[in-house]
């Protein structure tokens, strides 16, 4: 008997043009290229230009990913944007992709779970794909975040870049093992009793202003290692894996200390880890599909991989997909 599986068709990217260095950044904070390097793996991040919005950058992702696949953009049934820093409070800038791209059908939607965002939209669009509700499924994640850094507080500006990545999401039937082509399985959580941990100190509700990401470091990363961890070993373990199993990990790209203390947990090769965090700094629900498009570029992906997706944001949220390509 055959099962309705989720397969990816195409992958896309955008980064705005715009790049800030550490050294940039150091003449505006207390801070130092080394430093940076130092606590997080930063090296630069792209930042998107006064005129440049969530849903341009969304869009240029979306039309790559299409670009990239078989189908056109009136072959979608559904749009999942996963972003924390939307054009406007509404319409969702789901709305806006979906109108941009000329679609007039199916439904268009935004998913709010901060750096988590992809991988929760990933298990969103798997299940309306296995429900039978969609064919196919645009899943994008994107991010402006530099519209809710505070510049002067050097402990979190350093930390988050601009951009957006997508995939084309569709159906196809599988026969219900790990061997299948497709999404195998997904996993995701949240704690609000954590909220207060990493948060934005403003909003339409409670002060009628945008605000700035606040953030209590050194418990973000603790809480971010275990949980990831936690979510990995369950992942595998529902689909039936192994650790060893998996080829490639992709992590969210929050901080080059939280990936290496998670890969050490776990005993996953630093070879097989995608780091791109170098190049991107954090770029909340858009660094997952962003790393993806890095190693499918350059080859590293390949047919039939086993690849893990995890990450962790504000909320506390986190989640994991197993995908095997």
């Amino acid at each position: 008997m055959s099962v309705a599986r989720t397969v990816v068709m195409g992958c896309g990217a955008y980064l705005p043009e715009q790049i800030v260095t550490n050294d940039e950044l150091a003449k505006r904070v207390d801070t130092s290229n080394e430093w940076i390097i130092e606590r997080t793996g930063i090296e630069r991040r792209h930042i998107a230009r006064d005129d440049e919005m969530t849903s341009d950058l969304a869009l240029k992702a979306a039309q790559r990913a299409l670009d990239a696949s078989p189908l056109e953009a009136n072959d979608i049934d559904l749009i999942v944007l996963a972003t924390a820093t939307p054009d406007q409070t509404f319409p969702a800038t789901a709305a806006t992709v979906q109108a941009e791209l000329g679609i007039t059908r199916g439904a268009a939607f935004d998913i709010q779970a901060v750096c988590s965002g992809f991988v929760y939209g990933m298990s969103v669009a798997d299940n309306f794909i296995r429900c039978g509700q969609a064919q196919n499924v645009l899943l994008i994640g994107a991010e402006t975040f530099s519209r809710i850094l505070d510049w002067e507080d050097r402990g979190t500006c350093v930390l988050f870049g601009d951009g957006a990545g997508a995939l084309v999401l569709s159906r196809a039937d599988g026969e219900g093992t790990s061997v299948d082509r497709g999404v195998l399985t997904t996993h995701i959580h949240s704690d609000g009793r954590k909220r207060d941990l990493l948060y934005v100190d403003g909003g339409p509700s409670s002060t009628q202003t945008t605000g700035y990401l606040r953030m209590i470091g050194k418990e973000v990363f603790r809480h971010a290692v275990v949980n990831i961890s936690s979510v990995i070993e369950e992942a595998v373990e529902a689909a039936g894996v192994t650790i060893a199993d998996i080829d490639w990990f992709v992590p969210h790209q929050a901080n080059k200390r939280i990936l290496v203390a998670t890969a050490r947990r776990l005993g996953i090769p630093e070879e097989k880890v995608i780091t791109t965090i170098q190049d991107h700094a954090n770029t909340s629900a858009a660094s997952v599909p962003l790393a993806l498009d890095r190693a499918l570029s350059d080859g590293r992906i390949q047919k039939n991989d086993l690849v893990l997706l995890e990450a962790m944001g504000g909320g506390f949220t986190w989640g994991a997909a197993l995908i095997r390509w």
